[in-house]
């Protein structure tokens, strides 16, 4: 077989992402090349591995043979280049890290951004998935290295806890609610609510939480960032549900108030996890090793 590993990345970013479209995006190739070099593939094995369908693709059975079989190889190329790195100046290796919103917006930048400049040779492939998502791929070997909120079942995975992130009600302070110490989640729900864009993690969430209501949220604007969340609120035109660090922070230039969220989901320790951690790249080892020091010195101050 004339695979490269160029093909195999491609073909697990096409996976993943169930696009041929955003497959080639993440691998940073032309749509045309992309299609190519999967066709290729499928002529060399004679044998269709996608399946194309009205909202995307998914794969056939040998597809599904292939990915399997694609991860092996890609991550034991990892454990090769982790293990090279000390030997081969410039040698470059490569983690998946999964992430909810709250740690990819509040937690992660600073400690993310300092491993990378410690580490010159390791780059991350960092994506944000809702914690019920990053569990699955973690455990099925799609990621290396997964950061959640405990709120979801974490099965047999490995985990290592890294700092507690709760979630709270963001309002004007001439709003209805404002004077609240707490508020219950449904107590929002008609409200003019100010949230992430679509495909946010948080988002979905909350989606979740409403849902088992048999309620729906209501958006009047949905935005990019915690921060343009809470200037929104401050201008009186709805209320958010953000992280409290979020709010802490933008409380001090903004006139807002904070209000606790009386549900028992609002309060989640967010943990690293990975199938084993003996099993790890050397390169994941280096980075989860990172995260938890860091969080370490954190609470140490």
């Amino acid at each position: 077989m004339r695979f490269d590993l160029t093909d195999l990345r491609l073909f697990l970013h096409i996976i993943d992402q169930g696009s041929i479209t955003r497959g080639a995006e993440r691998s940073h190739l032309a749509l045309a090349s992309a299609s190519a070099r999967i066709r290729a593939m499928e002529d060399e094995l004679r044998v269709p591995l996608l399946e194309r369908e009205r909202r995307g693709i998914r794969p056939t059975e040998a597809g599904r043979a292939l990915a399997h079989h694609a991860r092996a190889v890609l991550q034991q190329v990892e454990h090769l280049r982790g293990d090279l790195a000390t030997f081969a100046s410039g040698l470059k290796g490569q983690v998946r890290l999964l992430t909810n919103t709250a740690a990819l917006t509040e937690f992660l930048p600073a400690r993310l951004g300092a491993f990378l400049s410690t580490h010159p040779h390791v780059d991350v492939d960092l994506e944000e998935r809702s914690s019920a998502e990053i569990v699955l791929a973690v455990a099925e070997g799609r990621a290396e290295v997964g950061l959640v909120a405990d709120s979801v079942d974490l099965g047999r995975l490995q985990t290592f806890p890294l700092q507690v992130d709760r979630l709270v009600l963001v309002t004007a302070r001439g709003h209805a609610l404002a004077t609240r110490r707490s508020a219950r989640f449904e107590a929002i729900l008609d409200e003019p609510l100010i949230g992430l864009e679509e495909g946010s993690a948080l988002q979905e969430h909350l989606g979740v939480h409403a849902a088992r209501m048999g309620r729906r949220l209501r958006y009047r604007v949905r935005l990019r960032s915690f921060d343009a969340v809470c200037r929104m609120v401050a201008h009186g035109v709805g209320v958010g549900v953000v992280p409290e660090s979020a709010a802490t922070r933008c409380q001090r230039s903004l006139p807002l108030r904070k209000v606790a969220l009386e549900e028992p989901w609002a309060v989640r320790q967010l943990s690293l996890c990975v199938r084993a951690y003996d099993a790890l790249s050397t390169n994941a080892r280096l980075l989860v090793d990172s995260l938890r020091g860091a969080a370490v010195s954190e609470r140490v101050r």
